[in-house]
C-alpha cells in the first residue's frame, strides 16, 4: 500500500472516529444535562427516562469526590446527593425483598405484642433508612402512627435524610424521628448528643426527643431494628452489629434484607442458620456480583451475613434471586433476635419447667445448662441419654454460638434436627404424600383415645395426627424421617393458629389459594419454624397456585394421580372420573367404575409395564422393596398347585389393586362418604365430603390458644425417637405400615419391637396396618411379650375401612411380665 493511499484511508477512518466520538460526547452530555436539570415539569415517560439517566450517571459515570477525606459521610454524599430525589423511583425493582422483610417483622412484632412478650408500644430503629421508604411501606402491614411509640430513622446521608423529612411531613407521622447519625455510635440513651431531624423541624445538634418510657428498665432499647440494603454499605460492620445487639430489647426483633454472595463451604457445617435452600451461589455469580457492586461501595463479602447470624439468633431465613433485565442477583431476607431471647430465655424460663416439658419427650431441654455453671464441655456426661437438641446446645454454647433456630421459634411444636444429614436430604425438596392414606375414623374407633393417652404416630401428611388431637390426648409425638412431610404438618398448624376457616378451607380443602405468599409472610410465618418457613417460601406459591393442579397434585403421590388422569383423557374417559366422583348411589358408582375406568386402571399390560415396577411403586405410592415382596408372597400363596407361578402379565400388585379398589367402590359412596378416593378423582375435597380436621367444628377447636401445645414433631427414625424416650411413657403407637419396610432377615424389626416394649406402659397398644394378611413380624411381637390381635382382614371383610389400601389391621398389646 502506497503512503498516499494509506494517508487517505487513515484520514477517512479518523473522520469517522471523530464523528462517532463527537456523537457519543453529545449523547453523554445531553444525558447528564437531562439528568441534572430540575424535574418540576417532567411527567410520565419523560420523568422515568430522566430517573434512569440520573441513576446511570450517579452510579457509573459521576466521579466520587468523597474518598479524599476518608470520611464515610462524605463518600455517601458524593454518591447520593445527585440522585436523592429519584432514589425510590430507581430502586423499586432492584432492591427486592424489602416489603417481604417488613411483612415478616411486622407479623412477628404483632405476635409478640398479642402474647404480651412486648408489653409497651414498640420502638423501631430503621438503620440506613435513607429516604424513609421502608417506614412508609410498613404502613401496609401496621398503622405506624398508632402502633409504634417512636420510630427512629438513622442514616448518615443528609441528602437522603432531607427527603425523609419531607416524606413524613407530608404524611403527618409525628412519631417518626430522623437522625443523621453514624449507626456505629447510635444509642437511644444518648439522643441529646445526636443530630435530629424531625418533620418540619430544622436540624438540632444539642437536643433531641425524649426516649419512650424514660426511666424504665427498657427505656433505651428498641423492639424492632431493620436494615434494608444498608448492611452491605457500612464499612465497619462488626462494631455496628455489636452496637445494635446492645440496643435490641430482650424480646426484640431484627430484620435484614440485602444482597449477598456465598459458597456452600462457608456455611455447610453450621446448625444455627435456619436453612440453606438456594444459599449457595455459583462461582461466576460470586465473582461477578461482588466485583460489580464494589463500584458503588456495596460490599457483598460473606463475613457480613456470617457475623449477623453469629451475633443474633435466627428466627427466619430465606434466599432468593432478584430478576432484573435477564440477570439473577442473589439476595436474602433474615429475621433474628437476641441469642438468649424467646421462649427459651434462661432468665425467664425456670429450669424445672423446661425439664418437665422434656421428661416424657426427646424435646429441647438445654437451658438448664446455664444453671449448671459448667467450666467446659468436658464436664458433660454424655452417657446420659439426652435429646439431640440438648447435645447440640451444649456444643454451641461452649463456642459462644447461637442456638439452632428451633430454640427461637414462637411455638414448641417442632423438635430440633440436623437438616444437613443425608438421611434427611435423600428426599430432596419433596414430600411423598400431600394427603394421608389412612382412615382416621377407623383409627379413632379402634383406639378409643382419652385424655390420659400419650401417642406416637407417623406424620405422613398430618391429617391423622390432627384427628387424634381432637380427642384431647395428653401428648402426641408426630414422627417422620422426611422433613418435608413435617413441613406440611407445620403449615397446617400455622394455618389453624392464624387464619379464619375460609382461608384454611381454600388451602387444604380446595388445595389452592391465590394469596398464599401474602398469607405466608403476613399471617403464617410467626407460627412456623425457620426450616418450614423457608421450604414454603420456595415451594408454596407453586404448590397452591390456582392455575396449576394445586396442593393435591404435588408430592410423590402425584405421579399416580397424573397417570390416571392422562390415561383417562387419552381414552376419552375424563367425564367418567367426574361422574364417578358425583354418583348419587352405589349402583350408579359401580356401573361407571366397571364400564371404563376399571379396565384402564387394572389393565394387565399397564400394570406389568409401569405400576408393578419397584421404582414407580416407591416414587408414586411409597411402597418399598420389602413390602412389595409381602404382596407377591400373598399372591403366590393364593395360587393353586404345589409350585404356583404367576403368568407373565399378571402379578401380586395387580391382584392387590383389585382387592383394594373393587370393595371400596362396591361399599362406600365416594361423593359423600369417602374423601380419600374423592380427592384422587377431583384433586380437592368438597363441603360435604372431607376429613375430620377440615370441619368447622375442628377449626374452632384448633384455633384456640394452646391447641397444639401437647404436640411434638420429630424429624427422625422411629427407633431414634424411641431411644430417647423414658420407660413406660407411651400408651399408643400408630406406625401405619412401617413394619412392612423391614427386612425379615434383619434384626432391626426385633430391636424396634423391644424399644416399643420399653417405652409402652403395660396395656399399651401398637396399631399397625400391613400389606399382608399374615405379616411375618406378628410372630416376633408375640415372642417379645405382646399379644397380637388382628382387628380386620381382607380374608374376612373385603373392605376393612374406607381406604382399604392394606390387607389387614393389627393391634399389639404389651403384656404384664409375671414374676
Amino acid at each position: 500500500m502506497t503512503p498516499q493511499l494509506l494517508s487517505k484511508v487513515f484520514q477517512d477512518h479518523f473522520l469517522w472516529i471523530s464523528v462517532a466520538a463527537a456523537a457519543s460526547l453529545t449523547l453523554i452530555s445531553s444525558a447528564i444535562y437531562i439528568a441534572l436539570r430540575r424535574p418540576n415539569d417532567d411527567t410520565g415517560a419523560l420523568a422515568t427516562f430522566r430517573n434512569i439517566l440520573l441513576f446511570i450517571y450517579s452510579c457509573f459515570l459521576k466521579p466520587h469526590s468523597g474518598d479524599g477525606s476518608r470520611n464515610q459521610q462524605d463518600a455517601l454524599e458524593s454518591f447520593y446527593s445527585a440522585q436523592a430525589t429519584v432514589y425510590d423511583a430507581t430502586r423499586a425493582r432492584l432492591l427486592a425483598g424489602r416489603e417481604d422483610m417488613l411483612g415478616l417483622v411486622a407479623a412477628q412484632l404483632k405476635h409478640k405484642v398479642k402474647s404480651c412478650k412486648i408489653k409497651r408500644k414498640p420502638v423501631w430503629v430503621d438503620v440506613g433508612g435513607g429516604t424513609g421508604y421502608n417506614i412508609e411501606q410498613m404502613g401496609r402491614f401496621i398503622d405506624v402512627p398508632s402502633f409504634f411509640d417512636t420510630v427512629y430513622l438513622v442514616d448518615l446521608s443528609p441528602s437522603l435524610c432531607k427527603i425523609a423529612a419531607e416524606r413524613f411531613e407530608r404524611l403527618g407521622w409525628s412519631n417518626v424521628k430522623i437522625l443523621c447519625q453514624d449507626a456505629r455510635y447510635f444509642r437511644l440513651d444518648k439522643l441529646d448528643e445526636q443530630t435530629v431531624l424531625s418533620s418540619g423541624i430544622a436540624p438540632l445538634s444539642t437536643s433531641g426527643p425524649t426516649p419512650p418510657n424514660a426511666g424504665s428498665e427498657a427505656a433505651y432499647t428498641a423492639d424492632l431494628i431493620t436494615l434494608s440494603y444498608s448492611l452491605s454499605m457500612i464499612p465497619d460492620f462488626h462494631c455496628m452489629i455489636d452496637n445494635l445487639s446492645e440496643i435490641l430489647s430482650p424480646n426484640g426483633i431484627v430484620g435484614v434484607a440485602d444482597f449477598y454472595v456465598q459458597n456452600q463451604s462457608d456455611f455447610i457445617s453450621r446448625n444455627y442458620l435456619g436453612g440453606s435452600l438456594d444459599r449457595h451461589c455459583i462461582w461466576i455469580s460470586r465473582v461477578f456480583w461482588r466485583t460489580w457492586f464494589e463500584i458503588d461501595r456495596v460490599n457483598l463479602d460473606a463475613a457480613r451475613r456470617d457475623y449477623l447470624e453469629y451475633r443474633f439468633g435466627t428466627i427466619h431465613n430465606t434466599n432468593a434471586r432478584c430478576r432484573l433485565l435477564g440477570f439473577r442477583i442473589p439476595y436474602y431476607i433474615w429475621v433474628g433476635c437476641r441469642k438468649s431471647s424467646g421462649y427459651f430465655d434462661a432468665k425467664q424460663a425456670a429450669p424445672s419447667r423446661i425439664l418437665s416439658q422434656a421428661s416424657n419427650s426427646p424435646f429441647i431441654k438445654a437451658l438448664d445448662l446455664h444453671n449448671r455453671n459448667l467450666a467446659s464441655i468436658n464436664a458433660i456426661n454424655f452417657n446420659v441419654v439426652e435429646s439431640k437438641a440438648y447435645e447440640c446446645a451444649v456444643i454451641n454454647m461452649s463456642a459462644s454460638l447461637p442456638l439452632p433456630p428451633t430454640y427461637y421459634q414462637n411455638h414448641r411444636w417442632r423438635v430440633y434436627y440436623d437438616e444437613q444429614l443425608q438421611k434427611h436430604r435423600q428426599f430432596g425438596d419433596e414430600y411423598i404424600y400431600a394427603f394421608t392414606w389412612e382412615d382416621v375414623d377407623a383409627d379413632l374407633r379402634i383406639l378409643n383415645i382419652n385424655s390420659e393417652d400419650e401417642i406416637l404416630a407417623i406424620t405422613s401428611a398430618g391429617d391423622n395426627v390432627l384427628g387424634y388431637l381432637l380427642e384431647n390426648p395428653k401428648r402426641v409425638h408426630a414422627v417422620d424421617l422426611n422433613p418435608n412431610q413435617n413441613h406440611l404438618l407445620e403449615l397446617k398448624l400455622a394455618a389453624f393458629a392464624s387464619l379464619p376457616y375460609r382461608d384454611v378451607w381454600r388451602l387444604f380443602g380446595k388445595g389452592k389459594h391465590k394469596s398464599f405468599r401474602e398469607l405466608l409472610i403476613n399471617k403464617l410465618a410467626p407460627h412456623l419454624s425457620s426450616l418450614a418457613f423457608q421450604y414454603w417460601m420456595h415451594h408454596g406459591p407453586a404448590a397452591f397456585d390456582e392455575d396449576n393442579g394445586g396442593l393435591y397434585r404435588t408430592g410423590g403421590s402425584r405421579h399416580a394421580l397424573i397417570l390416571l388422569a392422562r390415561l383417562c383423557k387419552t381414552l376419552g374417559l375424563s367425564s367418567d372420573l367426574e361422574k364417578l366422583a358425583s354418583a348419587g348411589s352405589i349402583e350408579e358408582q359401580v356401573r361407571i367404575w366397571r364400564r371404563g375406568i376399571r379396565r384402564v386402571l387394572l389393565n394387565r399390560v399397564l400394570n406389568y409395564a409401569i405400576i408393578s415396577s419397584e421404582k414407580w411403586l416407591w416414587k408414586a405410592l411409597g411402597v418399598p422393596h420389602n413390602q412389595r415382596a409381602m404382596i407377591d408372597q400373598d399372591f403366590l400363596a393364593r395360587q393353586q398347585g404345589p409350585n404356583p407361578v404367576a403368568t407373565s402379565l399378571d402379578c401380586g400388585v395387580r391382584q392387590y389393586l383389585i382387592d383394594t379398589f373393587d370393595p371400596v367402590i362396591e361399599t362406600t359412596l365416594l361423593a359423600s362418604e369417602n374423601p380419600y378416593y374423592l380427592l384422587t378423582l377431583i384433586s380437592r375435597y368438597t363441603r360435604t365430603c372431607h376429613p375430620l380436621y377440615l370441619t368447622p367444628k375442628a377449626h374452632i377447636r384448633y384455633s384456640q390458644a394452646g391447641a397444639f401445645d401437647n404436640l411434638r414433631i420429630h424429624t427422625d427414625e422411629i427407633s431414634e425417637v424411641l431411644g430417647r424416650m423414658n420407660d413406660e411413657s407411651l400408651t399408643i403407637a400408630v406406625v401405619m405400615d412401617s413394619m412392612d419396610w423391614f427386612d425379615p432377615h434383619s434384626s432391626e424389626a426385633r430391636e424396634q419391637i423391644r424399644a416399643f416394649w420399653r417405652v409402652l406402659k403395660v396395656g399399651g397398644r401398637i396399631m399397625i396396618r400391613s400389606a399382608s394378611i399374615e405379616p411375618w413380624y406378628a410372630r416376633l411381637f408375640e415372642s417379645e411379650r405382646f399379644k397380637a390381635i388382628r382387628i380386620a382382614s381382607r380374608s374376612e371383610i373385603p373392605c376393612i375401612d374406607r381406604v382399604n389400601m392394606y390387607a389387614s389391621t393389627w393391634v399389639f398389646v404389651k403384656l404384664e411380665v409375671l414374676s
